[in-house]
C-alpha cells in the first residue's frame, strides 16, 4: 500500500477516521477523570498517558508534513483535500494534548521528550528541504525528486546527530 492508497482509503471512508481520531482525545479525558488530581505522572497512569501521547502525536505529525508538503511542494489547493485526512488529526493531536496536559505533566509521561524532539527536527528538516527545492539547487545538477528525497534523508540524519551531539544523548532540553 502506498501513501496514496494510503490517503485515499481514510477519504472515502471518514467516519472510520474521524470516529478513530476522536477516540484519542475521549480516551485522554476518560483517564484524566480515572486517577486522583496529580497522580497522572504516576504508574500506571503515566504508561496509559505514554500510549495516548504516541497515538496522538504520530498522526498529527503525519498530517501536519502532508499538509504541508501539499502547501508547499506540490502547490495542491487546499480547498480540494479531504478535510478528515488532512486537518482532523492536527486538530485531533492538539486537543487531546491539551486535555492530557491538564491531568499529567508531560515531563513525566516517558518519551515526551523524543516526540517533541522529533517534532522539531522533523520541522528544520523540512524547512531546510523546502529552501533546497525553492531554489532550485537540485535543478542545476539535473537532480530528480529522488534524489531531493535522498538529501532530505541525509539532512535529517545529519541533523539528528548534530543534536544528539549538541544535547547529549541523555538530554531532557527541547529545541
Amino acid at each position: 500500500m502506498t501513501v496514496r492508497e494510503l490517503i485515499e482509503a481514510g477519504a472515502t471512508h471518514p467516519g472510520m477516521l474521524e470516529g478513530a481520531l476522536a477516540s484519542i482525545p475521549g480516551a485522554a479525558f476518560l483517564l484524566g477523570m480515572a486517577h486522583p488530581a496529580g497522580e497522572g505522572g504516576r504508574d500506571p497512569w503515566r504508561r496509559a498517558y505514554t500510549v495516548l501521547v504516541y497515538a496522538a502525536t504520530v498522526p498529527g505529525m503525519f498530517s501536519t508534513a502532508l499538509v504541508a508538503y501539499a502547501l508547499f511542494i506540490t502547490r495542491e489547493n487546499l480547498l480540494d483535500v479531504s478535510i478528515p485526512v488532512y486537518f482532523a488529526p492536527i486538530v485531533q493531536m492538539l486537543v487531546s494534548l491539551v486535555v492530557m496536559s491538564r491531568n499529567v505533566d508531560f515531563d513525566e509521561v516517558p518519551g515526551f521528550d523524543k516526540i517533541w524532539g522529533l517534532m522539531g527536527l522533523l520541522g528544520v528538516t523540512f524547512t531546510a528541504v523546502l529552501f533546497i527545492q525553492k531554489t532550485s539547487i537540485l535543478l542545476i545538477f539535473h537532480g530528480s525528486f529522488t534524489a531531493l528525497a535522498l538529501l532530505a534523508g541525509v539532512l535529517f540524519f545529519v541533523l539528528r546527530l548534530s543534536a544528539r551531539a549538541l544535547l547529549g544523548p541523555g538530554s531532557r532540553a527541547r529545541p
